[in-house]
């Protein structure tokens, strides 16, 4: 059988998450005492979410490093070899859309969103445009590695791009793009996706992982800005229509 050590490096892991907790921690504190003046059942609540906190996240970040990282190391390496080299960019999307609906930091963002509106941008909406644009990027990265193109081609013309649907979309939909380019590369995609890349470059003939390996995050990023501004334009046309329907 095949002996995995799961909690290989599980301290240095741990010391890596205190370090980044105990600064929001002792503000938090400071904060309780200075002008927050919690009642003491809400305060420890929140203690003990920030402690749950803690826990979840040093077990996600061990399972990234035992897990995620290698079986993203070895599917790169194996879809590398396939007959047919341009089945990875339908795989592409699919894994593109699957971490990105996977992704903590995204669901975070949704809800707040969707309360932020009042609901009217609903999470599933968030969620699934999010999702799509992210397929779409990985996608792009898998043509990009088969075909060997460099990745300003594509970051170039997607800023323009959105910076000019600035100009059309609904206005609260420009911070939120911009937002969720940062929350679309949370830590599922950069690891897993990210190590799949890799895989496939190092493992492709003639191709280089330092330059045609790195990058994705990049597209990642942009498609998500991309993603929410033509959101963002689809709710302006709506709204404009709405107001035309008003004024009959």
């Amino acid at each position: 059988m095949m002996n995995i050590q799961v909690f290989t490096g599980f301290r240095a892991t741990l010391i890596e998450v205190a370090l980044a907790f105990v600064p929001l921690l002792v503000s938090f504190i400071i904060f309780q005492f200075w002008s927050l003046n919690l009642s003491r059942t809400r305060f420890m609540n929140m203690l003990k979410g920030i402690l749950l906190t803690f826990i979840g996240l040093a077990l996600f970040l061990q399972g990234v490093k035992v897990g995620f990282l290698p079986a993203g190391e070895i599917m790169g390496e194996a879809l590398s070899t396939l007959s047919h080299i341009w089945i990875l960019i339908p795989v592409g999307f699919i894994i593109g859309l699957a971490t990105t609906l996977a992704e903590p930091s995204v669901h975070t963002m949704i809800y707040e969103v969707e309360n932020a509106s009042g609901g009217y941008i609903p999470q599933k909406v968030m969620l699934y445009t999010l999702g799509l644009g992210a397929g779409v990027s990985v996608a792009i990265s898998m043509l990009r590695l088969i075909l060997g193109i460099p990745l300003w081609w594509f970051l170039v013309p997607g800023y323009l791009m959105a910076f000019i649907l600035t100009r059309y979309c609904a206005r609260p939909f420009v911070p939120i793009a911009f937002d969720s380019a940062s929350v679309a590369t949370g830590p599922m995609t950069v690891t897993f996706v990210l190590a799949i890349t890799l895989g496939i470059a190092a493992a492709m003939e003639g191709r280089n992982p330092l330059t045609e390996g790195f990058g994705i995050i990049a597209l990642v990023a942009m498609s998500a800005i991309l993603a929410v501004l033509i959101l963002g334009v689809l709710y302006g046309k709506k709204e404009r229509e709405a107001r035309q329907k008003s004024g009959q």
